[in-house]
Formats: structure tokens, sequence, C-alpha cells
């Protein structure tokens, strides 16, 4: 009777050891270059409550509604988190961040999960990387935001980026938005994309992130937000587009740009890159000074961005961007006999106390096969060990690169790698 051969779930990877590499060194990026902007590391679960996330993101969106990995244990309802910054805003709250003194700056990297038809760069299981600022109602706190997002980009190596922006206003100009956009696109209903048109009693604003192609001719005339915004918000707009200019960073003004989560407010932008084709977003944010409250804390402006790592990696491959060289072993140790097994064993945590990296054969193979293995591993060095060098006290060194050999004691090994 065979066996059930179990594999990953639709939409979930196994990211293999060839590729983890990558990973690492796009990790490593972002975390080098959150300590250059003095951002710290935060960690969240990964299951959270339902109603913090559906409170949060909001009841309509798609992710709520459609998309949430959302189950029950008992009385408890869990989701799995389908973005990051809910849940970084719960932390802030629950666990009285706002008492460490100053803005809060904070960066994250982990897995979110949304049930959507997988597809290249959208898994079910995906990762983001993102970065908040809480506390701080100050222009200047977009302008820094957008700037570590960028940064982590070109620091990777993609520098042809476009940033759009825009200002989806504060409740007041919002509302007034929200009244022309029905008013605009009524009498075009029929005319509208079945998600459109949902979205034109729940969320209008929404409809002018549609991908819908019957629905583009209509959205190229729509009303512009900019145009309903109050003395406040155009005030803040024009700060936050200021201090960009102070930093370097050109921006191409997007008035139909929204974002697809409803606690934004303000400030709204999204990274993209012509190099990418039609799928060109790499990441994207904006402000959300109502989230806090909403959530049951007190009143507190905040601005983020997250950007997906899959988009970044496709990007990266798109690019013919290099993530890394894969790492080298430094040592293998190829033995011939038990005494030479036991030699290495006992040796091997005094190399690797220096910081080099060591291995040795595990499965009883013949020295050929060894030497096999340590050339696939593309070892920098072997040591040979057998009954001969362990009796003369001097131990076969070959430099693989250069297929030179020298014949040294453990002493003079040790020392030559310690001096590398």
């Amino acid at each position: 009777m065979s066996q059930t051969q179990f594999t990953t779930h639709s939409g979930m990877v196994d990211i293999l050891p060839d590729e983890s590499g990558k990973w690492q060194y796009l990790e490593q990026i972002i975390r080098n270059t959150a300590r250059k902007f003095h951002f710290q590391e935060i960690r969240t679960p990964i299951m959270e409550q339902t109603g913090l996330i559906a409170r949060g993101i909001g009841e309509l969106t798609d992710i709520v509604s459609k998309e949430m990995f959302a189950f029950n244990r008992g009385e408890d309802q869990y989701v799995l988190r389908p973005e990051g910054t809910a849940p970084v805003v719960r932390s802030y709250i629950q666990n009285r961040l706002d008492q460490r003194g100053g803005i809060q700056k904070l960066f994250y990297i982990g897995p979110m999960f949304r049930a959507e038809r997988p597809q290249k760069g959208r898994q079910r299981q995906f990762h983001q990387f993102g970065a908040e600022m809480i506390g701080s109602a100050d222009p200047v706190a977009d302008a820094e935001i957008i700037a570590f997002m960028i940064d982590v980009y070109a620091q990777i190596g993609i520098r042809n980026t476009t940033l759009k922006i825009n200002s989806v206003g504060d409740p007041e100009s919002r509302s007034r938005y929200r009244e022309a956009l029905i008013k605009y696109f009524e009498p075009f209903t029929s005319k509208l994309s079945e998600i459109s048109r949902t979205r034109l009693q729940t969320n209008p604003m929404r409809i002018l992130d549609s991908k819908e192609e019957q629905d583009q001719p209509l959205i190229e005339h729509a009303p512009i937000i900019t145009d309903f915004l109050n003395d406040d918000s155009l005030m803040h707009y024009d700060q936050v587009k200021k201090h960009l200019m102070s930093l370097g960073i050109s921006f191409a003004e997007t008035p139909r740009l929204v974002r697809g989560l409803d606690y934004y407010t303000r400030t709204a932008f999204e990274l993209v890159s012509p190099d990418l084709g039609s799928q060109d977003a790499l990441g994207g944010g904006g402000r959300y000074d109502l989230l806090i409250e909403e959530l049951g804390g007190s009143p507190t402006p905040a601005v983020g961005f997250a950007s997906g790592m899959e988009r970044l990696m496709i990007a990266c491959e798109a690019l013919n961007i290099p993530l890394g060289e894969i790492p080298r072993l430094d040592v293998y140790i190829v033995t011939r006999g038990q005494l030479a097994v036991d030699f290495a064993l006992a040796h091997l945590p005094q190399l690797r106390s220096l910081g080099i990296s060591a291995s040795m054969d595990y499965a009883g193979r013949s020295m050929k096969a060894q030497m096999k293995e340590a050339n696939r591993e593309k070892s920098r060095y072997t040591i040979i060990i057998g009954d001969e060098e362990l009796a003369s006290g001097k131990l076969t060194v070959r430099d693989m690169d250069a297929s030179d050999e020298q014949s040294r004691t453990w002493d003079d090994i040790v020392s030559l790698f310690n001096r590398d």
C-alpha cells in the first residue's frame, strides 16, 4: 500500500536552502537600513484577534470580506495576520509603548496571510517588511518614512523608481469627496464593473484603485481629491512635498492614488519601477492618524509603509541584481579510519570558535567520495587525516582553488586560518 505524500497548501511555498541565502541577504540590507534610520524591530504574533483586523483594516475591505484566514477555537476568534500595521498598533497600545518616550520608530519583517488566488509574486503566505513612525503629526515624519523605504531599494540596487504621492485628506475632506464621487459615478452605474458597483455604496474611493478595464475611462474623468482638501490637509501635503524636495527625492503627484485600507488619512504614497512592466508596484503606505484611537488607544498620529518581499525578489530577478553569494564552506576534513574521525570531531569546535565554517564526512564514505563532497560544497580547503598523518603529527592541507598541498601540524593549521 502506497503512503500518502503530503504537500504544501496551495499558495504556500517552501523557501529551500539554495534560496534562503537570498532572503537573508535582503533582510540584512533592510536591518542595516533600519539601523541607519534608527528604527527598532518589533515582532508580533502571526495570529491576532479577528476583531482587531476587521476594525483596523475595515469591515468592507476585500481583505476582511474575502481574504482572511479566520477560525474559532472555543469562544476565541483568530485570524492569521494579513498585514503588519494593525498588529503593530495593537502592540503599541497593549504594551504602552508611548510610555517609552519620544516617537516610536518601529520596523518589522515577517509572513502575512491572505486567502486570494495564488499568482506570481502573490501567494497565500507571503512576506512583508515595513516601518511605522508613531507619535508624530509633523509632515517631516512622512518624508522620513518615505526616505527609509526608498533607501532600502537603493541599497539593494533598485534605483530607477518613481514615487507617486497624493493626499487622501482628513475625515472632513474625505466626506465631501465621497459625496462628490457618488454623485459622479451614479449615472454610470451600469457601466461600472461588478466590484466597483459594490464599492460605490460602501467605499467609492476604492473605485479609483480598480484594475478592471471597463472602469478606466470613468476613473480618468472622476473628480480628484485635492480639489476637496481643507486648508489643514493642503498645508500638510505641501509641507510633505517640500521636505521630499529638501531630501532630493523626486515624486509624481498622482491625484487618483488611494490606498486599499480604510485607516489612511492625508499622505498616501506608492513606489513603482518602470523596469517591471505592468506589475510595477514595489511598496507603499501613508498616514493613519485615526487608527490608534479606533483600536482603543489615545488619539495618536502615525505614518508607515509596507513592501512585499516576494515582489522585491521578482524585481531583483528582472533587473539581474545579484542577491549576495552563496556562502562557501571554509574547511572540509577528509578522514580515513575511526581514529581520524574521532580526531576531526574533537577538533572541529576549535575551528568554529575562530569563526571558520567547518564540516566533515558523516556517512562513512570513501576518501574519493569525501573529496567529491568537498568540491560540491565549494570548500576553500580540505584537511586530510589518516593513520599516517596522525602518527607523524603532520596533516595534509589542500588549497582547493590553487590545487596546492602542504603538510602542517594542527597548531600550524589553526594559526594559518586564524591569520586569514
